[in-house]
């Protein structure tokens, strides 16, 4: 029998109304941020099911804005979001995505540029309570929800990068909770996902970086 944990019930502290549609889209928007680590200068919401039916009066709209500037769920900001935004430069638009049935109904895609050119896209769900699960990066399906610290190394599906990486972590006695590798197709590129209750030591991502079949590296500490 699972348990349910009071917090489940209660939900996040948060900018209402909803935690599912408001907190849950800001979270999502806020790990797309903190995932991109770069100066975000325009950003495209691809909203499917009750998202993109009820995104302006859940407040959906402005959660996600909000998020993607790095609001927490309780920030009182989200409400003038759209506002701060446009002061910062900020673009932004919504797309709604009502045809396609095969997702979750409280799924967002996030499409970030960066102040440099770079392109990231995520994809969200939101799945009751505040709670979230990031499924997609860059079009190759993953699965973690941020209530972990996480590793994400980007990589060529090349023999012995995810050994590389197990040895890295064991040298700096990170605790893995979870270990996982995804990937577009064999010897393509791969995402290694690595979650820990405990703070990875950043010293672990020079180490890994040494291997050069290595692309990339995000750090999300809890």
């Amino acid at each position: 029998m699972s348990l349910i944990s009071l917090f489940d019930v209660i939900g996040p502290n948060m900018v209402g109304p909803s935690s599912s549609h408001t907190a849950g889209a800001a979270s999502v928007a806020r790990m797309a941020q903190r995932l991109f680590q770069k100066e975000i200068v325009k950003v495209v919401f691809t909203l499917y099911g009750s998202f993109a039916k009820t995104y302006r009066g859940h407040g959906t709209d402005r959660a996600l804005v909000g998020g993607i500037m790095g609001f927490d769920t309780d920030d009182l900001r989200i409400r003038d979001s759209f506002r701060i935004a446009q002061e910062k430069g900020l673009s932004y638009t919504f797309i709604k995505n009502t045809s396609d049935d095969e997702v979750h109904p409280n799924t967002v895609d996030i499409e970030m540029t960066g102040s440099d050119g770079t392109v990231m896209s995520v994809r969200g769900v939101s799945i009751g309570g505040g709670k979230i699960k990031i499924v997609q990066l860059n079009g190759v399906a993953v699965e973690f929800t941020g209530e972990y610290s996480t590793l994400i190394v980007i990589q060529n599906d090349k023999p012995g990068v995810v050994a590389h990486i197990t040895m890295c972590l064991s040298e700096v006695n990170a605790n893995i909770a979870f270990m996982r590798l995804f990937r577009e197709e064999k010897g393509a590129r791969a995402y290694t996902i690595v979650e820990s209750d405990e703070k990875i030591p950043e010293a672990v991502l020079t180490h890994i970086r040494k291997n050069p079949n290595v692309e990339d590296l995000m750090l999300i500490q809890i």
